[in-house]
């Protein structure tokens, strides 16, 4: 399993999987509306604001990840993981853990501070995300499932003082995703 950035070259590809893996757990129209979100980040997004990973096996991509910047009132340099989708046919191999933990090293030696998530805590607790309350930091918008809001420290320090509420890049601007 060969861990990397991802290149131009791969869009399509990355946007197939994420398609694919979302249109077999979540049903067909989620699959469309991920994988348009998917493409909507690596055609929009500006260069420093995101940061994409991919997992290759046998020169095929097995999984891929996204860090898009997240600002707040208070100054942070602060990144949302999403999304995270790993071929259903690897899934439950641990590619996806070792993936997440790629591209928090990549950030961390690139100085960023805090990671977020919006997802299940008891998969994202296995590396190293916990529990945000909305006092803390706020997501970008109300959340459906609050106790999936989720965050850990890079540098360090704690996330126990106040971020504010968090703005994000445009593609995750929709309340859908949240």
């Amino acid at each position: 399993m060969k861990f990397s950035m991802y290149s131009e070259s791969d869009r399509q590809e990355i946007e197939a999987l994420f398609t694919r893996t979302f249109s077999d757990s979540e049903g067909q129209s989620e699959g469309k509306l991920i994988g348009q979100l998917v493409h909507e980040l690596m055609i929009g997004t500006e260069t420093d604001d995101m940061l994409g990973f991919i997992a290759t096996e046998q020169e095929q991509i097995v999984g891929c990840i996204f860090f898009t910047r997240l600002s707040f009132s208070s100054p942070a340099k602060a990144f949302l993981l999403s999304p995270v989708a790993i071929d259903t046919t690897h899934q439950g191999t641990g590619i996806g853990q070792k993936l997440i933990k790629f591209g928090i090293r990549h950030l961390g030696a690139l100085g960023v501070e805090l990671i977020f998530t919006y997802g299940d805590p008891s998969y994202y607790s296995k590396v190293g995300f916990r529990q945000v309350p909305e006092e803390v930091a706020a997501a970008p918008f109300k959340l459906a499932h609050p106790e999936g809001w989720l965050g850990q420290s890079l540098d360090g320090g704690s996330l126990e003082f106040p971020l504010g509420q968090a703005s994000c890049v445009e593609p995750f601007n929709d309340p859908q995703y949240w």
